[in-house]
């Protein structure tokens, strides 16, 4: 069975790019691409696997809802996957240990751990707060897939 570092080591290539899926209300899946990494909670230190999404976009709704999310991974025709409740730090969220500067950090942290460089930190910074964004940190609950 593969573990997180199977994971983290499939997310480093590739620009983190894995599909991840929710459960809709109706039951129905919704699934999309984004960028994720593998990093240490940042109250906990377990380790999760991470992404950075707008604050508009439905799988936050869902989350918040009670829906685990799958992170699924292919490289070539091997494939890991991870499945587990997630955790919301952002704008919209309540959460006494977090601070706007913190969440700054945070979200950094994730969009680098996902291969993300950029030429103006400060402009990041200020297109994140205009989105929204939200920091998604997923519990690992279980670990599939297919890998050598």
């Amino acid at each position: 069975m593969p573990g997180l570092s199977e994971v983290k080591q499939y997310l480093s290539t590739d620009a983190g790019l894995a599909v991840i899926s929710t459960t809709q209300k109706d039951g129905r899946v919704l699934s999309s691409l984004v960028n994720c990494g593998v990093i240490e909670h940042p109250v906990t230190g377990d380790p999760r696997v991470a992404m950075v999404s707008g604050g508009s976009a439905a799988r936050l709704g869902h989350v918040r809802r009670g829906s685990h999310v799958t992170v699924a991974v292919t490289r070539g025709w091997n494939w890991v996957g991870v499945t587990g409740p997630a955790e919301l730090f952002g704008p919209a969220e309540t959460n006494a240990a977090f601070d706007d500067e913190a969440l700054r950090l945070l979200i950094r942290q994730i969009y680098q751990a996902a291969g993300g460089t950029h030429d103006d930190w400060d402009e990041f910074d200020r297109a994140m707060v205009a989105d929204a964004r939200t920091a998604v940190l997923i519990e690992p609950a279980r670990i599939i897939g297919n890998t050598p």
